[in-house]
């Protein structure tokens, strides 16, 4: 019931933002439109804690800005070699443990290896690995300090928090 509540908030502030209408013929048409998708949505039972995963809202308050100054400090990396007249390019593939319990965690960590510039997430194996593409030795090197993993395993939390 949280999930459905907490979807239902976000989607109505999320028409409100989007819309900019605020007379009552359009403000009803908005709870119209939030009270049928979240309808659709408990008959396909996609709203639970992977659909929409409010366990990691406090610890996501610390992990997304960090994620954010990564994104920053990679595109810059990124740009200087692209700008550089010999283009010092040093493509990889390597394997990358992944310590996360849930799917939830799985996802984002691997979300954000490809968010940051310079490195992509190419498969992730049952095994607990991820196969990742960086671009130079450095983002490789970010990768493999897993800083990033740690980080994504502290915002996932336990997995009784998550629900599973």
């Amino acid at each position: 019931m949280l999930h459905a509540i907490s979807l239902g908030a976000v989607l109505a502030v999320l028409w409100m933002l989007l819309s900019g209408f605020f007379e009552p013929l359009m403000l009803g048409f908005g709870v119209a439109s939030v009270a049928l998708t979240l309808w659709i949505a408990h008959r396909m039972d996609v709203v639970d804690h992977e659909g929409h995963p409010v366990h990691l809202g406090p610890r996501a308050l610390l992990y997304f800005p960090w994620l954010l100054w990564e994104i920053a400090k990679a595109n810059w990396d990124i740009a200087k070699v692209i700008l550089h007249p010999k283009l010092p390019i040093q493509p990889h593939t390597f394997d990358t443990p992944a310590s996360q319990l849930t799917e939830v965690g799985r996802t984002v960590y691997a979300n954000s290896i490809t968010l940051t510039p310079g490195t992509v997430t190419l498969d992730t194996r049952p095994d607990g690995t991820f196969r990742v593409h960086a671009l130079t030795t450095a983002a490789r090197k970010g990768v493999e300090t897993l800083d990033m993993d740690l980080r994504c395993h502290a915002l996932e939390g336990s997995p009784e928090e998550a629900g599973t």
